[in-house]
């Protein structure tokens, strides 16, 4: 789908929400796309684009930033704690802060580089084994513990069962973001986006209505 019916289509659910459309971030989701259709994005205008592993986005995100400018790049993916500090070094948002260890490497380094990336915590709000994410139960808890260490927590994120309606995850993490008072909210992505954005989304993230399946010809 062409970046711009994502465009219109994020439009018309914040008019319809009676939201303005600049409090919605767009993050591409590019993991694992061939470059050939990174780059038709970016160059599209394109500026803000998700990866799942920090490995992965050393290998391509370096020679793209040097080519287009204000490149900003987010982790949507887990984040193990050894690999906290490249993962600095080249994000400037992680979604996925979800553990005590994490927190205390993450305070060694940002402590140590003098700069914080955008944080938002994990939350497993339907309580899925298979799944990361700190338990709705023991979330504020963790955002306090958070706060203590001087991690600035810019909001929560979420990835709804495949099998349950997303808009009661979404409401339940809005719920979860207000009590705390915070403001942004990662969720919705590809099929849900327009449900997340009536909920209060300030971060959607859509991979394969921008482009395409993966690893399939570009």
């Amino acid at each position: 789908m062409p970046l711009a019916d994502i465009d219109t289509r994020i439009l018309t659910a914040c008019k319809t929400a009676g939201r303005q459309p600049d409090d919605v971030t767009l993050i591409a989701v590019s993991k694992m796309q061939p470059d050939t259709r990174v780059v038709s994005i970016l160059e599209e205008g394109q500026r803000i684009f998700g990866e799942n592993r920090v490995q992965e986005a050393q290998g391509k995100w370096p020679a793209f930033k040097d080519r287009f400018s204000d490149v900003k790049l987010h982790l949507i993916g887990p984040l193990q704690s050894n690999k906290v500090k490249p993962a600095l070094e080249l994000f400037d948002a992680i979604h996925t802060l979800d553990r005590e260890k994490l927190a205390f490497k993450l305070v060694q380094e940002v402590q140590a580089r003098g700069i914080c990336p955008e944080l938002f915590i994990q939350v497993n709000t339907g309580e899925e084994p298979q799944k990361a994410g700190i338990s709705p139960q023991e979330v504020d808890g963790f955002i306090k513990q958070c706060q203590q260490l001087d991690l600035e927590i810019s909001g929560l994120m979420a990835i709804p069962p495949v099998n349950e309606e997303p808009s009661l995850h979404f409401a339940l993490l809005a719920k979860m973001a207000r009590r705390n008072g915070l403001k942004g909210l990662s969720m919705g992505m590809s099929s849900d986006f327009e449900s997340a954005i009536a909920l209060g989304a300030t971060h959607i993230r859509v991979g394969a209505a921008i482009f395409g399946e993966r690893n399939t010809p570009a």
